[in-house]
């Protein structure tokens, strides 16, 4: 029998640090997936719908969807399904800290605005393929300097990632008829008032446009409610705090304009589908301190 999974658990931790699975359907992604590590599924064949957090896509092949810790997602695929998922955990690579040397942290994960998806041309599909041998094949060797070999095949395949879909997006903001110039100044408000305004009003009435007018627009282009976009801005703000920080929960809440820290652990649960302390205990915090 082919072997389908290669997995690195922590000698420490004992946690999975790094997992490579190689899927010949849908089986694995027709539930609700809620991990505590970043996930990507490398489609090499097949097509169907995908459902994140608050918004849903279409998917072919030659394309890489990428999820970030304990983000929810669905794949149903519609014909044959095949393709690799590459999971690692925070404590294996911490996207924040190391963001000035891979930078794929608000391009691939963590974008608010943005698709999931990465478009791929076939050379560029390969380029990732390979990367994932040379990940298959460290994993299952015991060598010394196992895990900083495997440490810079991900960073590699994360560059390269990144790259890819940087170099689409002068396709996608060049031209007003994609993106309205009023989304480029509501990303500005939102990123500047997330954490003391979070009702949509707010920010219609900040960018002089009815709610409803401003709504209908950002769900055409970002295929999310204005509600959805503020909420989970500060959801990404929160998640980088509980992990990088030893702040209590009651302190992270009143800097992102909460005033009653039970409020904010459900508004994180509601949209996060884990409560502050959980994803704290699964994910890791303080490692920026």
């Amino acid at each position: 029998m082919t072997q389908t999974s290669f997995s690195l658990i922590d000698p420490q931790s004992k946690n999975l640090a790094l997992n490579l699975f190689a899927f010949e359907d849908d089986h694995v992604f027709r539930e609700q997936q809620l991990r505590n590590y970043y996930c990507m599924v490398l489609v090499s064949k097949g097509k169907g719908r995908l459902n994140v957090d608050y918004s849903e896509y279409s998917f072919e092949a030659g394309q890489l969807m990428c999820f970030s810790v304990y983000q929810p997602f669905v794949i149903r695929a519609e014909s044959d399904f095949e393709g690799y998922l590459v999971c690692f955990h925070p404590d294996f690579f911490c996207i924040h800290k190391h963001q000035d040397e891979v930078g794929c942290n608000g391009v691939l994960f963590n974008n608010a605005y943005g698709s999931p998806i990465v478009e791929l041309n076939t050379e560029q599909r390969s380029a990732l393929l390979a990367i994932i041998d040379h990940l298959k094949t460290e994993v299952q060797h015991e060598g010394p300097a196992r895990m900083e070999l495997l440490l810079s095949y991900l960073k590699i395949f994360l560059i390269q990632a990144s790259r890819f879909k940087l170099s689409l997006l002068p396709e996608v903001t060049v031209t007003t008829e994609k993106e309205p110039f009023i989304l480029k100044t509501l990303k500005d408000a939102i990123e500047e008032h997330y954490r003391s305004k979070h009702g949509a009003a707010e920010y219609a009435s900040l960018l002089n446009i009815t709610p409803k007018a401003l709504n209908k627009i950002t769900k055409q282009h970002f295929n999310r409610t204005l509600s959805n976009l503020i909420s989970e801005r500060i959801i990404i703000e929160a998640k980088r705090e509980l992990y990088l920080t030893s702040k209590p929960v009651k302190a992270i809440a009143y800097e992102l304009g909460f005033s009653d820290e039970f409020y904010f652990s459900r508004f994180f649960k509601n949209n996060a589908s884990v409560s502050p302390q959980t994803y704290r205990t699964t994910v890791g915090f303080a490692k920026g301190e």
